[in-house]
């Protein structure tokens, strides 16, 4: 598959923009040791799949953001097959305003937002209107029960 430029919606997907930054970079400019402006970010466009559980960044991506696999995973896809691919971690994402930093799987050729990311950030998927909701619209709340 290809990196698609301007996707165009097929009847029930659902996409959202979303910024992709090193954590690392982001923790050294809060900190000071690192201007903002050399924070490595990445706006992308993102397919919601709420049938993953994790997300996937393409290798393309994770490079321009400073990142490389850790280790090698093995998923399972939706046909059943079975196949192994690298686990990146330390990469922010966000979305809607909310942001959360997660490891990614390095698969396919677009970024692909799991269930666990939308649990983090507190979206829920609009089937009908095709987009992300915020399940609380003052802010984000995360379940510890």
């Amino acid at each position: 598959m290809k990196l698609r430029e301007n996707p165009t919606p097929y009847m029930g997907e659902v996409r959202v923009k979303v910024k992709l930054s090193n954590v690392a970079d982001t923790a050294a400019a809060t900190e000071g040791r690192l201007p903002p402006e050399r924070v490595r970010t990445v706006e992308a466009d993102a397919l919601v799949d709420t049938g993953a559980v994790r997300s996937c960044v393409p290798a393309p991506l994770l490079e321009r953001l400073g990142l490389k696999p850790y280790d090698q995973v093995t998923i399972e896809l939706a046909d059943g097959r079975k196949d192994h691919v690298g686990i990146a971690d330390g990469v922010r994402f966000e979305i809607m305003q909310r942001r959360s930093s997660d490891d990614a799987l390095v698969l396919g050729d677009e970024v692909l937002i799991g269930q666990t990311l939308l649990e983090k950030m507190d979206l829920l998927v609009d089937c009908t209107r095709q987009r992300l909701v915020p399940a609380h619209p003052e802010g984000p709340i995360n379940k510890l029960k």
